[in-house]
């Protein structure tokens, strides 16, 4: 349904322009009366808008086709449709050949063939051979050179979004085998503590088995619960032996805070410690160690010589972890970049004990805080997390996001961008074609008491500072047959919007004023 919608908003589009550029055709057509013109016109229209979608580069050759028609038969004169049917055509057959050769082909083969019969064979010979060059270059070449542009940054930019997606993959998987190496150090855990604590059990039955004063049924119980007690104990070495097979070898959570908080001063890191002597239950007192030497492991990395305050307190149903290092003297190390794997399983150890875990920048250093409440359950993962919150998201992501938010600025710039300068040059030029206008206007009653034969001299003062550059072309009276005549050009007083605006023309001779005339762009 989707490509239906597409495909019909493409043809209506093709439509659209088809129908312009042969109102185009129609009005130039209509201004010089050709039925040649039109019928040519409305070829190159047809051929060229037909074939632009499937087939570019024969959609090219017709819009260069029609470009052999502007110096033929129409003299000087440019076909205004020509222009429009070339940059049109130009910019979409850019933008949909997948290889520039074909163009590139096209527009060679049009330029042999029309420039030489330009030349030779056009009323204005070299004039039109030019206008025709002119028309090829920034007509044609132009727009389809835009259109290759724009074609080959959107492949560009489709390209890096896959690379980055690919990347946001691995990267994904990077994160999931440290949860996983979390989680193997955590059944690690489990084995270390509670085998120790099931052995005992069987220790105790076995004692309690052989003891004095025991009716049979007490000592068979006793026998019972020591073998349980050893049944356990080789089923939990199974499957915590499956976890390790399945995940990378990992140490487990040794000693308690005091002896690591020691051995990294031991290091060389200047620590200042407050660790109270709360109990607190076994998983929690396990995630708070490895918050802790997580976050002095990044610090000697990443921070080295600043100073860490490090704080694990209790109060009722909870234990609060902070570590915060101050920024480090001379920087970071060179080239010790981080990717966050260990801030990934640090996270999975905290959440997988109800916990919450919080790490970023703060006043110039690092923070890394966690809050274990006791005897909690593990809380849901999260789908989405901010930058903020969540240290583990990846950088491809980022740098995905960084990327599609330079391609809609660019794409903004590129449109922005040359319509402020075209209207910055507009507005100069305005500016400057105003001042021109105004400062060359001569008064119709010191036109009136001119006289013929008056002495430049005597009349110099009297006329405007400027002449008129923009002044009627056509219907300008022939100069006066006197040698070395000059004329000068002033405005009559009429407004800039008028189209048949007028010029006064002075011709001086001799130094003296030889004709004066009144005419407007209208008269015969």
């Amino acid at each position: 349904m989707r490509a239906v919608t597409k495909r019909r908003w493409q043809v209506a589009l093709d439509v659209a322009i088809g129908l312009f550029l042969a109102f185009t055709v129609v009005v130039g057509a209509l201004d010089t009366r050709s039925y040649w013109e039109l019928a040519g016109g409305l070829v190159v229209v047809t051929g060229s808008v037909a074939t632009a979608r499937r087939y570019p580069a024969v959609s090219l050759g017709f819009a260069l086709a029609g470009a052999l028609a502007v110096p033929f038969p129409y003299g000087s004169r440019m076909p205004a449709w020509v222009i429009f049917v070339l940059v049109a055509i130009g910019y979409q057959a850019g933008l949909r050949m997948p290889r520039a050769r074909p163009g590139i082909l096209t527009g060679v083969a049009v330029a042999v063939l029309g420039l030489p019969v330009a030349l030779v064979f056009g009323p204005d010979g070299l004039g039109d051979w030019a206008q025709l060059v002119a028309i090829l270059v920034f007509a044609g070449l132009s727009p389809w050179l835009l259109g290759r542009y724009v074609r080959v940054r959107g492949e560009l930019a489709r390209t890096g979004w896959r690379r980055a997606e690919e990347m946001e993959s691995r990267q994904q998987l990077v994160a999931e085998q440290a949860r996983l190496r979390e989680r193997a150090r955590i059944a690690s855990d489990m084995h270390d503590s509670l085998g120790h604590e099931l052995s005992l059990i069987a220790v105790r039955a076995a004692a309690l088995e052989v003891a004095g004063g025991l009716g049979d049924a007490q000592r068979e119980a006793a026998a019972q619960l020591r073998t349980s007690a050893a049944t356990a104990t080789e089923r939990l070495r199974e499957i915590i032996g499956v976890l390790r097979e399945d995940a990378a070898p990992v140490e487990p959570v040794q000693g308690d805070l005091g002896e690591l908080i020691s051995r990294a001063r031991a290091s060389g890191l200047l620590i200042e410690s407050t660790v109270d002597d709360a109990e607190r239950p076994p998983m929690v007192a396990r995630a708070a160690y490895r918050v802790v030497q997580e976050a002095l492991t990044n610090v000697a990395k990443h921070a080295p010589g600043a100073a860490v305050s490090v704080r694990v307190t209790s109060a009722g149903a909870r234990t609060d972890v902070s570590v915060v290092n101050a920024p480090p003297p001379a920087g970071p190390l060179p080239g010790a970049a981080s990717g966050h794997v260990g801030l990934i399983g640090l996270r999975e150890r905290v959440r997988l004990v109800g916990g919450t875990l919080r790490a970023g920048p703060e006043a110039g250093g690092f923070a890394v805080t966690a809050t274990l409440p006791h005897g909690a359950a593990p809380v849901e993962r999260p789908e989405t997390a901010s930058d903020d919150e969540e240290a583990g998201t990846s950088t491809s992501a980022r740098a995905l996001e960084l990327a599609r938010r330079d391609v809609r600025r660019s794409l903004i710039q590129a449109v922005a961008v040359p319509l402020g300068l075209f209207g910055v040059v507009l507005a100069v030029a305005e500016i400057a074609f105003l001042y021109q206008w105004n400062s060359s206007e001569l008064p119709t009653g010191v036109y009136e008491r001119l006289r013929i034969g008056q002495p430049r001299t005597e009349v110099a003062p009297r006329l405007p500072e400027n002449q008129r550059d923009a002044r009627p072309l056509r219907s300008e009276p022939p100069l006066p047959s006197v040698p070395g005549v000059a004329c000068e050009y002033y405005g009559s007083g009429r407004s800039w919007l008028d189209n048949d605006y007028a010029a006064y023309r002075l011709c001086f001779a001799d130094g003296k004023l030889v004709a004066k005339d009144w005419f407007t762009e209208g008269a015969p």
